[in-house]
């Protein structure tokens, strides 16, 4: 074999388990079509991430967290959800000790953090600046050929390609792909109003808005609306948006201003029918690709791939393959098990808060009132968020 394992894909859930592999005396590949530079200096690309206690322990344990500059970690305290116009809120607040729900980080520097946690890493190699042309796995090992020319060989591969994932169209597995036909407008605003680092998550009527508290008087404002209407608004001055942006969010937190530069992206979910077959596997978004409303997607591919590397290292010290079907199938059930409630849960949600008749309008609000009478529920919801 060249490598035990290869890794298709340098985001944040390849680079995570390729650093999650250290200390395993593995040989391993990861292969990522963007160039070394861009790999090592993710550019800005708007998004927040709001990272959970057990996503942040991940961090932690890979050496990455530390990396992360502390004045570009926003604590999270508490969180708010609105329905319409209604004054009414449902609110999340942090647990008895007043420890913080999460903290927001931007993508960027999650990402750049985990290369710098890896570089150097005995027995890795980076393949930069390739793709792959082809792939095919049987009993005995996969085999990558790639766009360089290069044929290599391993014993596990995985895809951690985007939910787009061209590897795991080559390797035969099915996927559902919802184009919603809406996007997301994120920038970055600073407004006079306090925000007390408390995120709101607004379901207005006719679209979606959250304002994400940052450090240094700033929230980040991600809209969702018709894609059309998001290009629009994507088009205005940075004057103008922030008028609208300041009008959407009905100025609870006073006339805001840009403070940065605007990203679209339009909203597509995925689910893959399997997440593995012979000698490969899926993880972060090429197994589940989804909607950003209730900010598990990330998350949840930590925690995969953390599963993933988890069941090798079981393999590897019992001296058996760390490719096998079994390694393949008990990553694959134990991932299933953990995303497949919040598939359904948050697209249930999605499909409940953006429908528009008043039959629905009035559901959702009923919802929320019954979930600020139910304390499990806020109980349960912080105990998610908080789990390590």
């Amino acid at each position: 074999m060249d490598y035990d394992v290869i890794i298709v894909g340098g985001g944040p859930a390849g680079l995570a388990l390729a650093r999650s592999l250290d200390d395993m005396g593995l040989e391993t590949i990861l292969v990522e079509r963007q160039p070394h530079a861009a790999l090592a200096d993710p550019a800005y690309d708007g998004r927040e991430i709001a990272l959970t206690h057990g996503s942040r322990a991940i961090l932690e344990r890979l050496g990455a967290w530390r990396r992360i500059p502390e004045g570009r970690i926003s604590p999270l305290k508490a969180a708010r959800v609105r329905n319409g116009r209604s004054a009414f809120a449902l609110d999340f607040e942090p647990g008895p000790a007043g420890e913080a729900l999460g903290w927001l980080v931007p993508n960027h520097l999650i990402r750049r953090a985990l290369f710098e946690s890896v570089a150097g890493q005995p027995g890795l190699r980076l393949a930069c600046g390739s793709s792959v042309v082809s792939a095919h796995t049987d009993r005995r090992f996969a085999e990558v050929a790639l766009s360089t020319g290069e044929r290599i060989r391993g014993r596990l591969l995985v895809a951690a390609d985007s939910r787009f994932s061209p590897l795991r169209e080559e390797l035969g597995i099915a996927a559902e792909v919802n184009r919603l036909g809406r996007s997301m407008l994120v920038a970055r605003v600073t407004h006079p109003k306090p925000h007390d680092q408390i995120a709101t998550e607004w379901f207005g009527h006719g679209q979606t808005i959250a304002l994400l508290p940052l450090n240094g008087g700033m929230s980040s404002v991600v809209l969702t609306l018709p894609e059309r209407e998001i290009d629009r608004l994507a088009a205005l001055c940075d004057t103008a948006l922030a008028v609208e942006l300041t009008r959407r969010s009905a100025n609870v937190l006073g006339p805001m201003e840009m403070a940065g530069s605007r990203h679209v992206y339009p909203l597509v979910t995925t689910w893959a029918k399997h997440f593995g077959t012979r000698r490969a596997a899926l993880i972060g978004d090429a197994a589940v690709g989804m909607h950003p409303v209730t900010a598990h997607g990330f998350n949840l591919g930590l925690s995969g791939q953390n599963l993933l590397a988890a069941e090798i290292g079981e393999a590897v010290r019992r001296g058996r393959d760390p490719g096998s079907d079994a390694v393949v199938r008990a990553y694959e059930e134990g991932h299933r098990a953990a995303a497949r409630p919040l598939w359904l849960g948050t697209n249930f949600l999605v499909t409940l808060y953006t429908d528009e008749r008043p039959i629905a309008r009035a559901v959702r609000h009923a919802g929320l009132r019954l979930g600020a009478r139910v304390p499990m529920f806020r109980s349960g919801v912080r105990s998610m968020l908080m789990a390590r």
